[in-house]
């Protein structure tokens, strides 16, 4: 639409988008409560927690130390152990009792979780669910056998509900002091085929051969905090863990022949390990362009066929951390590389079975030497002396310094390039897991996105920085879009409690990474976001962070308003819809004859050009005045488009009468469009439009959110071009998850078929391999040791 208006009444333009935005809305406008300060929906800051997202002049938190023998039966797939623990109560309150996890108590028979979660039976049978898990007749969960005073001997009274259990101790420990209590416990390790969770056995038949990936094995205390007192809530096996920062020394007992890593810095190396391993320590702790092979595939292969003789103890030591973990085998190949990051040296490990290569000896410890390197670059420089990743049952799962991951190649050694890239991100996201939880120790148990949501995203950043052509699936906002489609009954905010998360993976990971890979490309910028976010890391590194802790961070750092983001994104469901309704197209009347007569004259035969005149071009064939020239007269031959002397001088008194200013935006040409756009989904965001022109070109501008901040619901805003647009496209690069995009244009671009299929069932298709048909079939060939050397 072309529209002419009065230059008189141009100062209006500057204000047109104010005054228009302020028209009322809709029955439900809500443009200010979305645009208002959180306030009362965050905690009140204190002297533990400030307002500015920082821990407070009276910041505290608790300590635990643990002194931890425990041996595998590997002829039973049983673990036993004892334990010395140490809690120091840093608190302002005097403690009379500590509550304790007991994780394993979740895979018995009538635990909470296997009674709560919701199964069925139909003619196709039942899924190997936890419900049917529960009906193996192997006997689960942690067995106390002891809890005593370490000094005197003496048993305290404990209570055990479900997964926690309360120790009553013999005196309250007061401010600033502690209390050390032992436990004594065993557990039957679950078969990772019935009970697939974090931990387990898994069972080779081919070479009667297991892999045991230990976790949640020990008793552990609980947090006790200045937020929730004791965080005791039940582990119902959705909302992980929230534990304590202390000291562990951990002595493992294992057959002779196994390979064990674990949390921590192996302490008796030479009791261990034979003369040539540790030749082969030394050698990897000077190497950090390729790892070095520790154990060899050809090595780990002949202990598969070993019979144990004997037992070791392998012991390991790890301060300040917040758990401890660990994987014992006599399948492991070991390979080992430094890792050099400001100075420190950090050593980067895998451990896993010839099944997982050749894939794993080619990326598993590059993996963990990249993530160390980024995460560090973005946050902060990793503080431990050792990273780890164990392959075995547990696809994706992580502790302090170890994580166990997924992703094995097919018999053949080929595999499709979607288990490459499992691969690659799962380790990435693991090992990553060492900053957020680990170190940056939120909540898990309430909070699965503060842990899982933030790791996700930076392993979406370090991911890009392994391969520029990954990464995009866990936060680009293009693919959050069908989850925030689905019916807002089947959606729950972000700031939901972990264990009632419906739709647990967009939940708790790719909304939350995508919520903050906006914030850093489209909302605040990457130098403004990635300070802000290093601070968030840095303040809270090896403390206890809340949602709020972080949302006023992120905020203080960047002197970003955000709250209307976080009420949006992370406490709301609605989607992003933006509609582009309507483009108006106004130029400026210059009143200049030479440009205007010529223009109304080609707008006034486009109106006479109609199809009865066409038609009658033809039907009459000679008018009256056309036959007789006496019908003529002054206006036969009057051209009212001719530009005349008089419409000249009229011209030059028109521009002697403007200001300065007024005459150069009469001389300026240009076109002034106005935008209409409605937010049907809810959630206002950034308004970013592309301009295509008539010469090909095209470039886009960008208005933040604030923008909505009088009408949420329709808004226009006048954009000036001296070039004219014929197209116009809203979020061209995908950056805001709108989740229709056939409304983005204007004019309406045609919408594109969807493709389908003729369907002919062929059962169960696995995954493509190229890598196996460019084999041709050939043999795999032996003693593959991927990126390894010796």
């Amino acid at each position: 639409m072309n529209k002419f208006f009065l230059p008189f009444l141009c100062c209006f333009i500057a204000t047109v988008s104010t005054l228009m935005a302020q028209q009322p809305g809709a029955a439900n406008y809500h443009a200010n409560s979305r645009f208002e300060q959180m306030g009362t929906q965050l905690p009140t800051p204190n002297t533990y927690r400030t307002a500015s997202g920082a821990p407070g002049k009276d910041y505290w938190q608790n300590r635990v130390d643990y002194d931890i023998k425990v041996e595998i039966n590997d002829e039973k797939q049983h673990l036993t152990g004892s334990e010395s623990v140490t809690y120091f109560n840093n608190s302002p309150d005097e403690l009379r009792y500590v509550w304790m996890q007991l994780d394993q108590n979740v895979f018995t028979k009538n635990s909470m979780a296997n009674l709560t979660r919701t199964s069925s039976v139909n003619e196709r049978g039942m899924p190997m669910s936890s419900t049917m898990r529960s009906m193996i007749d192997k006997d689960y969960g942690h067995k106390i056998t002891a809890v005593k005073d370490p000094k005197t001997g003496q048993p305290l009274r404990y209570t055990i509900n479900e997964t926690m259990m309360r120790i009553e101790l013999v005196s309250p420990i007061k401010t600033g002091q502690s209390a050390s209590f032992q436990i004594d416990w065993n557990y039957n390790i679950t078969d990772f085929r019935f009970s697939q969770g974090r931990s387990g056995a898994e069972y080779f038949a081919k070479d009667n051969n297991f892999i045991y990936e230990i976790a949640q094995w020990f008793p552990r205390a609980c947090v006790y905090d200045d937020v929730n007192g004791w965080q005791n809530k039940q582990f119902l096996g959705q909302g992980e863990f929230t534990l304590a920062f202390g000291n562990y020394k951990v002595a493992i007992t294992v057959p002779n022949d196994h390979i064990v890593g674990a949390s921590g810095e192996l302490q008796n190396a030479n009791q261990v390990l034979s003369a040539e391993q540790l030749k082969r320590m030394e050698l990897a702790r000077k190497t950090f362009d390729k790892p070095v092979l520790i154990v060899s595939q050809e090595e780990a292969t002949k202990n598969e066929a070993n019979k144990p003789t004997g037992k070791k103890t392998w012991i390991f030591k790890a301060d300040n951390v917040r758990d401890f973990a660990f994987a014992t085998s006599r399948k492991f190949i070991w390979d080992a590389m430094n890792v050099e990051l400001n100075g420190k040296k950090i050593m980067a490990m895998s451990f896993y079975p010839k099944e997982a290569n050749p894939l794993w000896g080619q990326y598993s410890t590059m993996l963990v030497a990249h993530t160390v390197k980024t995460y560090s670059k973005f946050t902060f420089d990793y503080p431990y002396p050792v990273a780890q990743s164990v392959h075995g049952p547990v696809g994706g799962m992580e502790y302090p310094m170890i994580s166990f991951n997924g992703a094995r190649p097919e018999a053949d050694g080929t595999y499709s390039k979607g288990t490459k890239d499992f691969l690659i991100q799962v380790i990435i996201h693991e090992v990553g897991h060492n900053w957020f939880p680990m170190i940056v120790n939120s909540d898990e148990r309430q909070w699965s996105w503060m842990d899982e949501g933030l790791n996700s995203f930076m392993e979406y950043l370090s991911t890009k920085e392994w391969d520029r052509d990954m990464g995009g699936d866990v936060a680009e906002p293009q693919n959050i879009v069908e989850y925030m489609r689905t019916d807002p009954s089947k959606q729950v905010p972000i700031m939901s409690s972990s264990d009632n998360i419906m739709g647990f993976g967009p939940n708790a990971y790719t909304k939350p990474a995508t919520g903050l890979n906006i914030l850093r490309e489209t909302i605040m910028g990457r130098e403004l976001f990635d300070y802000a976010f290093k601070e968030y890391a840095n303040r809270w590194k090896f403390k206890h962070p809340t949602p709020a802790d972080f949302f006023r961070t992120m905020e203080d750092a960047s002197g970003v308003d955000l709250d209307w983001f976080w009420k949006g994104w992370f406490y709301g469901t609605q989607p992003v819809d933006q509609d582009l309704t309507e483009v108006e197209w106004f130029a400026l009347d210059t009143q200049n004859p030479e440009l205007n007569k010529p223009l109304a004259k080609k707008e006034a035969d486009a109106k006479r050009n109609t199809v009865a005149r066409q038609r009658d071009k033809d039907y009459i064939k000679e008018s009256v005045v056309e036959k007789n020239p006496d019908m003529k007269d002054f206006y036969n031959t009057y051209d009212p488009y001719q530009v005349t002397e008089n419409d000249k001088k009229k011209y030059e008194t028109y521009l002697a009468s403007l200001t300065p200013d007024e005459r150069k935006l009469v001389e300026s040409g240009l076109n002034f469009y106005t935008i209409k756009l409605k937010n049907k989904g809810g959630l206002p965001m950034p308004v970013i439009i592309r301009m295509q022109y008539e010469d090909g070109t095209d470039s886009v501008a960008r208005f933040p959110a604030e923008i909505w901040r009088l009408n949420d619901q329709d808004i226009s805003k006048v954009i000036t071009s001296k070039k004219k647009v014929v197209q116009w496209t809203l979020d061209p690069y995908q950056e805001i998850a709108d989740i229709d995009t056939e409304n983005n244009s204007f004019p309406r671009q045609p919408a594109q078929p969807t493709r389908f299929q003729l369907f002919k069932s062929q059962g169960i298709q696995r995954a493509p391999n190229p890598m196996r048909e460019a084999q041709q079939n050939q043999p795999p060939k032996t003693g593959q040791q991927g990126g390894a050397k010796n």
